[in-house]
C-alpha cells in the first residue's frame, strides 16, 4: 500500500525520530531523512548575526552523527541541511526581541511554525515527496475535510502545545508515526531494534543554550540593566540583575534569604517602565492569579466562534477549563476561574476534547478588570 510513497522525515539524533523513521520503513514507504542544523554551534554572534567568538561544543554536532548512524542502519539516505539563516531571522530574533519587552517567549513554537514546518518541506520539495514526518508525540486525523490536530495518546508527552500555531495547509501531508504510542513503547522498540539511540537521553531545553548558564547565554546579546527588587508594598529588598532574567512565579535564583528575607520568595510582577522586579515571600500571593488575558497573534483551525474550551497556558499545565470571546480575526479574550502565573509572552493553546483548535500569544493578563503588572 505504501511501497511507492515517499516520506522525508526530520531526523533529529535522537530516540523518538530514530522510532518513527524505523516505522515508516515497516510500514513500507520509502524513507529519506534530514537532519537540520538550526544554530551555528561553534561561534557566538552579534545582534546582527555575525560571529564574535569561538564557543563550545553544541550537543547538536553529537546528536547528527547519532542520526547518521541511525540512517546507516535503517539503510536510508540523510541529507544535512542548513537552516541558520532562517532559525536566526525567523526564530531567535523573535527571541530576543519578547526578552527585550520582558516577555518569556517559546521559541519551540515558532520553531516548529518556520523551520520544521516551512523551511523544511520547502528544502523537501526538492526530494518529491508524498509525505514529511518527525517524532513529534501528536496526530494527525486525516479523515475529514481538513486534516485534524489531535493530541497524542501518550498525555505525558504530547507535543499539540508546541505544535498548535500550525497553519491547516501545514499539516497536510505531514504523518506523526509516534502518535499511539507511548514513551515506554518507544523506547522498548528502539532496544528491541539496537537503534543506535536506544538508551540515549532525551533532550532538553534549546541547542543555541544548552547546558550553558541561561542568563550568561542572553547577556551576549542583551546586556542586562540592573534594577530595584521590591515588594508590592514598595519596600525594597534587594537590586536585581535584568528583568529579563525572571519570569512570574519564579522561586530560585532570586538571591534572597538570611535575616528578614528567610524563606522562599517569588516573582509575582515585573515593571518594565520603572525596571522593577516584584517579590513576596507567598508561592499563593494573590498578585501570582488572573482570570482574565488577551490573547493575540492568533492561529486557527476551523470556525472562530464564541465557545467554551479548555486550554493550556503552559506546556506542562493541566487543562483549565475557559471562555473565549474573539474581539477582532487575530485577537481574543480568553476567561478562566483563578490561573496562577498566566505569563505574557507564553503561549496559550486550545482544545475542545483531544482536538488543538489553535493558539496565540498571551499579552494582558487582568484579575476582573485589573490590570497584572507583569511586563
Amino acid at each position: 500500500m505504501n511501497k511507492n510513497k515517499k516520506v522525508v522525515i526530520g531526523l533529529s539524533g535522537g530516540v523518538d525520530s530514530s522510532v518513527a523513521a524505523y516505522l515508516l520503513k515497516e510500514q513500507g514507504y520509502h524513507v529519506e531523512a534530514v537532519f537540520m542544523r538550526n544554530w551555528d554551534s561553534t561561534l557566538n554572534h552579534d545582534l546582527k548575526g555575525n560571529p564574535t567568538a569561538k564557543n563550545e561544543v553544541c550537543e547538536q554536532e553529537l546528536d547528527y552523527q547519532d542520526a547518521l548512524r541511525v540512517a546507516n542502519q535503517l539503510n536510508i539516505k540523510l541529507h544535512r541541511v542548513d537552516f541558520i539563516k532562517e532559525y536566526w531571522h525567523e526564530v531567535f530574533t523573535y527571541f530576543l526581541d519578547e526578552y527585550k519587552k520582558n516577555r518569556t517567549p517559546n521559541p519551540d513554537i515558532l520553531c516548529n511554525n518556520e523551520i520544521k514546518f516551512k523551511a523544511f518541506i520547502k528544502h523537501s520539495e526538492k526530494l518529491d515527496f508524498d509525505y514529511i514526518a518527525m517524532g513529534h508525540y501528536a496526530k494527525v486525523d486525516h479523515s475529514g475535510k481538513y486534516p485534524t490536530l489531535m493530541r497524542a495518546k501518550d498525555q505525558g508527552k504530547d507535543q499539540t502545545y508546541f505544535l498548535s500555531q500550525l497553519e491547516t495547509k501545514q499539516l497536510e501531508n505531514v504523518l506523526f508515526p509516534l502518535g499511539d504510542l507511548t514513551k515506554e513503547e518507544v523506547r522498548e522498540i528502539a532496544l528491541r531494534e539496537n537503534l543506535a539511540t536506544a538508551t540515549k537521553k532525551d533532550s532538553t531545553g534549546i541547542c543555541f543554550i544548552g547546558e550553558r548558564n541561561f542568563s550568561e547565554f542572553l547577556s551576549n546579546y542583551l546586556p542586562a540593566k540592573k534594577g530595584k527588587m521590591k515588594r508590592l508594598d514598595g519596600t525594597y529588598v534587594k537590586d536585581h540583575y535584568g528583568l529579563m532574567n525572571y519570569t512570574i512565579g519564579q522561586r530560585r535564583g532570586l538571591g534572597i534569604g538570611g535575616g528578614i528575607h528567610d524563606g522562599a520568595w517569588y516573582v509575582v510582577g515585573k515593571d518594565l517602565k520603572t525596571n522593577t522586579l516584584f517579590v513576596e515571600p507567598d508561592k499563593n500571593h494573590p498578585h501570582l492569579f488572573s482570570n482574565k488575558a488577551i490573547i493575540k497573534d492568533i492561529k486557527w483551525r476551523g470556525e472562530k466562534k464564541n465557545q467554551k474550551l479548555t486550554a493550556k497556558f503552559r506546556y506542562r499545565q493541566k487543562d483549565v477549563n475557559v471562555k473565549i470571546n474573539w474581539l477582532n480575526d487575530n485577537e481574543l479574550e480568553v476567561t478562566y476561574d483563578n490561573v496562577k502565573a498566566v505569563t505574557p509572552g507564553q503561549a496559550a493553546v486550545f482544545y475542545d476534547g483531544d482536538v488543538c483548535l489553535g493558539a496565540g500569544f498571551i499579552d494582558l493578563v487582568y484579575f476582573d478588570d485589573e490590570l497584572r503588572i507583569y511586563s
